[in-house]
């Protein structure tokens, strides 16, 4: 990551890299000179090789200049979820030990600061967040003037180590460096932290440039988080490689992203299926120039070719492709190619990067879980060797817990999921974590998560209850009590009361009975 930096400050010198969504602007250059800054300021601060930095906050210029920091002097870039509360925040945060936290004043109504002191117990101790003793410093973005102990970027500019020493740490950082780690919670619920070295990370960020024909010149509005590898290592790291501009956005509204992309002559988006329906179902969508639009890429496990038709058609993409990929293989295992036809790239997704290699645990032919071997494979879970030798077996195969199939032509499809997730426009919500949410409820005796068909979203949670004798419970009331404790998308949008939930003679959960009813109830399916 150091040396990208500096390789696109020599290469695209005074082209434009970064366009804020209030107007400002940086050029590659310019990027270099702040990404300097803020790692001598690190270094000031006291980060170490090593050293995990925290990233909690929207879309942003100063995002991308503190991730580079991080990187460049050899510590670990570690992104929480914007949508995340306090416990969930602070779970990461000390789980990581993460020395410092880049963070906002507030970000959809929400004081990460406040909410991260409420759940972790205040402000005291020796640092600025009780509860985190490792956490030495919480660095604002904005220049909200604060009392809290939180520093604002600009007095974390004010004390600067010698340059000598920046390259000191620069030069030591190798391909085999520790880059990040991406947070993602398995079907027990407990955040586990995926980790990827320099050389791995970008090795995926050049075969996803050349696969989706991405070049110097083209502007990218990245819309996809930047704590996800999509908007990450697919979104500003992608463009800085290959030259790109690239034009953050905090929060996806469709006719803002229309007016952006007429506006700016925007040639580059990507995002899920729910991001690209709502732009084509955007009733003033016609108004809007939208020639520019020239790469598009989308991720899930069955696209509609319906989608891949409207997309290519109506909003003019020379190319509009899809992949698959997971967290622990650095998000990309397999990516579809220009010149395939529309229920190729719905119905599959593609074949496998170069150098790695596929597998289905089950006979020739037949559907059973996908296994993933080659450089795309993280280094593995951060400080928990159990789990990273259940994901990766002894012959270097990560177990993805998807269910697919390949064809004949080597092209993959995704088919089902073993792992108990329920994607929700985009995100993962794990129901093991959030029905442990659930039961800390009053009322609640057993809860049951499962995934609801919906309209707009794709899918979304269900939860089906079993309440305590005497007890009573709303939706609404539900979501209320949920949405204090658990990022948006994780809370129920349905809610189910049950006498008692079907499970096997071990007492386990029988899910395909809760989904079939779920399916019969909403009247669909």
């Amino acid at each position: 990551m150091p040396q990208l930096v500096r390789r696109a400050a020599a290469a695209y010198g005074d082209d434009v890299y970064l366009v804020e969504e209030d107007g400002r602007t940086l050029t590659f250059r310019e990027l270099e000179t702040k990404v300097e800054e803020a790692a001598r300021a690190l270094i000031a601060l006291g980060v170490e090789d090593g050293d995990r930095v925290a990233i909690w906050a929207p879309n942003s210029g100063a995002w991308i200049v503190a991730a580079c920091a991080i990187q460049m002097i050899g510590a670990v870039m570690t992104p929480i979820n914007t949508r995340f509360r306090g416990q969930e925040a602070g779970y990461i945060l000390e789980k990581s030990r993460a020395k410092a936290l880049f963070t906002v004043g507030g970000f959809l109504g929400s004081d990460y600061v406040q909410m991260l002191r409420s759940a972790m117990g205040g402000p005291g101790g020796d640092g600025p967040i009780s509860g985190l003793p490792a956490l030495k410093a919480v660095v604002l973005f904005d220049e909200q003037p604060t009392t809290d102990g939180a520093l604002s970027w600009r007095r974390l500019l004010n004390e600067l180590a010698p340059r000598e020493a920046l390259l000191q740490r620069e030069a030591a950082v190798r391909p085999e460096t520790l880059c990040d780690i991406l947070f993602t919670s398995g079907t027990t619920g407990a955040p586990k932290g995926a980790m990827h070295s320099h050389g791995q990370a970008l090795w995926m960020v050049q075969l996803w440039n050349k696969a989706n024909d991405l070049r110097r010149g083209d502007r990218a509005l990245i819309v996809n988080p930047f704590f996800h590898s999509f908007g990450y290592r697919s979104g500003w790291v992608s463009a800085l490689l290959a030259g790109m501009s690239a034009y953050p956005t905090a929060v996806f509204d469709p006719g803002e992203a229309l007016r952006r992309i007429e506006a700016e002559r925007i040639s580059v988006l990507m995002g899920s299926p729910t991001l690209f329906n709502a732009i084509l179902d955007h009733p003033e969508r016609g108004a809007f120039d939208l020639s520019s639009l020239r790469v598009g890429h989308t991720g899930s496990s069955n696209v509609p070719v319906e989608l891949i038709r409207r997309a290519r058609e109506e909003l003019g993409f020379e190319l509009f492709l899809t992949s698959y990929g997971l967290t622990e293989a650095t998000a990309l295992v397999s990516v579809n190619t220009p010149g395939d036809d529309f229920e190729t790239i719905a119905r599959t997704v593609g074949r496998a990067l170069p150098g790695t290699e596929l597998k289905i645990a089950a006979p020739n032919g037949e559907a059973g879980e996908l296994l993933v071997r080659g450089p795309n494979v993280m280094q593995g879970y951060f400080e928990d060797a159990a789990a990273t030798a259940k994901a990766i077996d002894a012959e270097g195969w990560l177990h993805t817990g998807d269910v697919g199939r390949i064809d004949a032509e080597g092209r993959l499809r995704i088919l089902d999921r073993l792992k108990d997730v329920v994607i929700v426009g985009g995100f993962n919500a794990y129901p093991a974590e959030i029905e442990h949410a659930l039961l800390a409820h009053p009322a609640i005796a057993e809860a049951a998560v499962i995934a609801a068909p919906d309209a707009r979203m794709g899918e979304v949670c269900a939860a089906f209850v079993v309440l305590k004798p005497g007890a009573s419970l709303a939706l609404a009331e539900l979501t209320t009590w949920a949405r204090e404790r658990l990022a948006n998308f994780k809370v129920p949008r349905h809610l189910f009361l049950e006498e008692a939930l079907p499970k096997t003679p071990l007492g386990k959960v029988q899910k395909f009975v809760l989904k079939q009813a779920a399916l019969e109830r909403l009247g669909v399916g």
